[in-house]
């Protein structure tokens, strides 16, 4: 008998073991074949690797200026900082490949993780279909993969999340300290590598929400020190950022600017009135000031009539003709047009170009790390990349259709799931200008509740449901 109680054992999870094997080993053959062709270290990368850099050599949260000076920066949080100088300090100055290696082994934890989370909110019959539905779906995903290979925090956003995610849904199951406190360091270090990191906070209530009489208090007095433990790094951010800048400043500035930095609201105001795409993003964002306005690169969308556009064009040519430098006289030329785009079209400004940008975020190809050209819908001019990117455009789709029909469902946690996007899609509405990389940290979520409705599907048609 137990021979034939060790074979039955064998039958059944010798294929789940492959599975998830070969799962794990195609998602790291992905990420490394990614590491080989897409490694870069440029941007927001250098950004961090400097503040860390400056942390190891000279004790201090500082960029460097010049041959070799230093200042005191608050434009970036310290998460993804001290994980660079933790790495800088192991394997050496300057060395992200280490750290990206590390991003790539907490990429494939967190997508076990979320596997074990999609078989804990189903039924038992879906438990080991939903495991590796989610594992595949979020192993193979081209999308959070590519990050993995760069130094950004978005990896280890997502890694956060899945353990957020996945400590909630064990907390829900066994309301132990252990859980409760995992959760909190998961969401709180996630809310330290970015500003909307903070949005983490929003599952916390999870954990809260079905308890009665004593265990009520109980979750509560937990949550009240989870909230405290929580609290106690953003306290000496906070405190930090008074003593060296005078400013209350718990997260980072969205302006991504240094008290005393020169801002630009009324440049910033005008983009509002008509960006609502990465294009535009890439090609005037990120290059004014400091670099040409090409008015030839402006959406018919830029100008409501002959006389904004003439008006634009004599803005566009001082700022071009001085160096590239947006003074605060061409700063208040850019806020009267604003102001003037703002007032004739209300609803344009206020509805429907929030929504489209928050549309474009979800729903264009996620090529933005990739060779391929910006204007990769015209299929003359690169067959092939057109190809390739409405390709990318399917898959996307599809993680967002498999999301749609697993919610459809209502698993356990199901409306933090979806809070969880939702209130991630009604913060991205102040965003401009798009990048669809914002949306990136709904992710684990689209995998879980994927592996979900694939796991129905798949026990549907073999007729166990």
């Amino acid at each position: 008998m137990e021979a034939a109680s060790a074979s039955q054992f064998n039958r059944r999870f010798t294929p789940a073991i492959a599975s998830a094997v070969s799962a794990l080993a195609a998602g790291l053959a992905l990420r490394l074949w990614m590491l080989a062709r897409f490694f870069e270290v440029s941007g927001d990368s250098l950004v961090y690797g400097g503040i860390a850099k400056n942390l190891l050599l000279h004790g201090s949260y500082a960029l460097s200026f010049g041959a070799g000076q230093t200042f005191p920066t608050l434009i970036r949080l310290p998460g993804y900082p001290l994980y660079l100088a933790g790495c800088f300090r192991v394997f050496g100055l300057d060395r992200y490949a280490p750290a990206v290696w590390i991003q790539i082994v907490l990429d494939l934890v967190g997508c076990l993780l979320l596997a074990d989370c999609a078989r804990r909110v189903v039924g038992e019959r879906l438990r080991g279909a939903a495991f590796h539905a989610t594992l595949w779906l979020a192993a193979l995903c081209p999308f959070t993969a590519i990050y993995s290979a760069s130094p950004m925090t978005e990896t280890l956003t997502l890694f956060g999340l899945s353990v957020a995610l996945w400590t909630a849904v064990r907390f829900r199951e066994r309301p132990r300290w252990a859980f409760a406190l995992a959760f909190t360091a998961a969401v709180t270090a996630t809310a330290l590598l970015r500003p909307d990191g903070v949005l983490a906070f929003a599952l916390a209530p999870a954990l809260l929400f079905g308890a009665r009489g004593a265990e009520w208090r109980a979750r509560l007095r937990m949550g009240l020190v989870c909230a405290l433990l929580a609290a106690a790094p953003f306290a000496v951010w906070t405190a930090r950022n008074w003593r060296v800048y005078h400013v209350f400043q718990p997260l980072a500035p969205k302006s991504a600017t240094d008290p005393g930095d020169q801002l630009t609201p009324g440049w910033d105001d005008w983009l509002k009135t008509w960006c609502l795409d990465f294009v535009s993003t890439y090609n005037v964002a990120w290059v004014v000031p400091g670099d040409t306005l090409d008015l030839s690169l402006l959406p018919a969308r830029a100008f409501d009539s002959p006389a904004q556009r003439a008006e634009t064009e004599a803005l566009a040519a001082v700022y071009n003709g001085n160096g590239f430098n947006l003074t605060p006289a061409l700063d208040t030329g850019f806020a009267r047009l604003a102001e003037e785009r703002v007032h004739a079209h209300p609803l344009r400004s206020y509805v429907v170009l929030p929504v489209a940008r928050v549309a474009d975020m979800w729903l264009r190809p996620r090529i933005e790390n990739l060779p391929i050209d910006l204007d990769w819908w015209v299929y003359a001019h690169h067959r092939r990349e057109t190809r390739f990117a409405w390709f990318y455009v399917g898959l996307n789709l599809l993680y967002l259709a498999l999301a749609a029909v697993g919610l459809w469902m209502r698993p356990k946690l199901w409306p933090w799931l979806a809070g969880y996007m939702a209130l991630r899609s009604v913060m991205l509405l102040t965003i401009t200008p798009p990048e669809a990389r914002y949306t990136l940290e709904c992710f684990p979520m689209l995998f879980v509740l994927g592996g979900v409705a694939l796991a129905r599907l798949k026990k549907q048609r073999a007729g166990d449901l």
